[in-house]
């Protein structure tokens, strides 16, 4: 009998619609290894302002599959060329609203200052490389964010 419920691995890299807890995911990270003694982190919140614009809310598009895979990369080569002992991966798709969560990285390690190295690199790799698409809804219309600040 095949179970549907995610196992421990595949929950620490989602693409997923509904919100998530940082509370829960940071538990999740911190259940992982009994050698982590410093966790960063870094959450990514939709804003009201971008570029001089007002926003009203954003809708993330992503390549369904690919996604998840290119996170798994980006999992998997943090953990190998970083002194890290766990790295987590969470990014929403579908509309979000103001102050919502979007993306959270976590990076646990023995020391703080490969965890903040690891965290840091993750979400830059993650803009660059996951086929993860923001459409900003403005009071002017829609706008289609090119670049990955």
């Amino acid at each position: 009998m095949s179970s549907s419920v995610p196992s421990d691995d595949e929950m620490l890299v989602r693409v997923q619609r509904e919100n998530f807890s940082v509370d829960r995911e940071i538990d999740r990270v911190k259940s992982r290894s009994k050698r982590i003694g410093g966790i960063a982190t870094f959450l990514g919140i939709a804003r009201d302002r971008s570029k001089g614009r007002d926003v009203d809310s954003i809708t993330f598009e992503h390549y369904e599959g690919m996604a998840e895979k290119k996170l798994r990369e980006i999992r998997e080569r943090g953990l190998k060329d970083f002194d890290i002992l766990e790295l987590l991966i969470i990014h929403r798709y579908g509309e979000v609203t103001i102050g919502e969560n979007i993306v959270l990285i976590i990076a646990g390690a023995e020391h703080r200052a490969e965890a903040f190295r690891a965290c840091e690199w993750a979400i830059s790799e993650l803009k660059q490389i996951t086929p993860i698409w923001k459409l900003e809804h403005t009071p002017e219309g829609e706008v289609w964010v090119e670049e990955h600040p």
